[in-house]
């Protein structure tokens, strides 16, 4: 029994560059999709990739090494230096701490709405006793 074929195709960094650049110069995206045998999808994807990070944004073949994916997580260059990146750790924290603060606060509200609203209501059972609030209108 033979393998089934793949239909997962691997390009090189430098493929997908020199596709890049040339649909920022005008070329046909149609064209150059017949011409890879690719989805124009795709090649619009390696172009938002080089836009946003560029040549080092669009992959090669094969899985990322380890530093490339916690850049990627980071969003952004690493830090000069452990200070930095200590210091990014604390603002990072801070931010988060005030952010718990302020859904605690939230929490707090609408618990005392909560309760509030709780009071309000009239009871429903029991002889004589309506089981809905009067009507607003007048």
């Amino acid at each position: 029994m033979s393998k089934p074929k793949s239909s997962h195709r691997v390009f090189s960094r430098e493929l997908k560059l020199g596709t890049v650049r040339r649909m920022l110069a005008g070329e046909n995206v149609s064209v150059l999709a017949r011409g890879l045998k690719l989805l124009r999808k795709d090649l619009y994807v390696w172009r938002d990739r080089f836009l946003a990070g560029g040549p080092e944004a669009l992959r090669g073949p094969g899985r990322p090494r380890k530093a490339e994916r916690l850049l990627a997580v980071r969003g952004g260059a690493p830090p000069e230096t452990p200070a930095e990146d200590l210091e990014a750790a604390r603002r990072r924290n801070a931010e988060l701490e005030r952010k718990v603060g302020q859904q605690q606060l939230e929490l707090d509200f609408f618990r005392q709405a909560l309760r509030q609203v709780k009071e309000a209501r009239r009871p429903s059972a029991g002889p004589g006793v309506t089981g809905s609030t009067g009507s607003s209108r007048r």
